[in-house]
């Protein structure tokens, strides 16, 4: 069973397994029906089609950030469609580094399902290995998922704000340093960051071929960011709760299980306005 990241090497071995499940992630935030449109120009073979906002989200409300979880219940039915079972072992992949790919990762297990992986370096790797792309989309028998969400893995805005000037918690915020100290905000209509958060950009999970990095390298990393702070109490959080899936990918990967995600993440946040702004370290 693959629960972290799978190489090209072995998904091309797998590709004929009829209990291996390969979900193609790519999204475009600026345009969300870009990647749907390259899916159909080309995916890996036997790969179906995720949509950030159709499948893995729930509709956006005045009160939620901009990708609410998905509703349980409705996931597990897109999960009965894509024919996932007990024993079905999942690999998500999207472009290149995983930011969408580990958002699928995070509800399954989330879910209850452990048998899900990210391809590591994504389809990038996937071409640069010269391994072949198809067109057709495959026909998966539908199955029963029986979803058993975690309440324990993610925590509410109350939550967050309760926690986050404790010094036995850590908030890690997966944005880019310019969006986590509010010097830029393409997508928010207030930037900053959450009082008490520390930056720990998503882009510091990978090296430079778009893989993720060394356990120990990565590990390395988390350590400093949590100074000190326990992997159970440490909480993840990105623009919309899309990227901070891929700290915690990393996290599994360096051997730190245990963090949470703040779901709701900036774009809820700041729905409130009685919540506090920081737009320094």
């Amino acid at each position: 069973m693959h629960t972290t990241l799978v190489s090209v090497g072995t998904l091309a071995q797998h590709l004929t397994y009829s209990q291996w499940l390969i979900v193609d992630c790519r999204f475009d935030l600026a345009q969300p029906a870009a990647g749907e449109t390259a899916y159909h120009a080309g995916h890996i073979p036997g790969a179906i089609y995720a949509h950030l906002d159709r499948d893995l989200s729930s509709p956006i409300t005045p009160t939620t950030g901009r990708h609410p979880l998905p509703d349980p219940e409705r996931f597990a039915q897109t999960l009965s469609r894509w024919g996932v079972g007990a024993d079905t072992q999942v690999i998500a992949y999207d472009a290149d580094n995983g930011m969408y790919a580990s958002r699928l990762w995070w509800l399954l297990r989330w879910v209850g399902h452990r048998a899900v992986a990210v391809l590591d370096g994504g389809l990038k790797a996937w071409t640069a290995a010269s391994l072949p792309l198809a067109t057709e989309i495959p026909a998966r028998r539908p199955t029963q998922f029986q979803a058993r969400p975690n309440r324990e893995l993610w925590l509410d805005a109350d939550q967050v704000q309760a926690r986050v000037q404790q010094p036995d918690w850590r908030l890690l915020d997966a944005r880019a340093p310019e969006r986590f100290l509010g010097k830029v905000e393409p997508l928010d209509k207030v930037a900053g960051h959450v009082p008490g958060a520390r930056n720990h950009p998503f882009s510091t999970n990978l090296a430079g071929d778009g893989r993720f990095g060394a356990p120990e390298e990565l590990r390395r990393r988390y350590e400093q960011s949590q100074a000190g702070v326990a992997d159970d109490r440490t909480i993840v959080m990105c623009g919309s709760g899309v990227t901070a899936c891929h700290l915690l990918l990393a996290m599994e990967v360096a051997g730190k299980p245990g963090a949470r995600l703040y779901a709701g993440s900036w774009s809820e946040w700041i729905r409130d306005p009685r919540r506090g702004v920081a737009t320094t370290d």
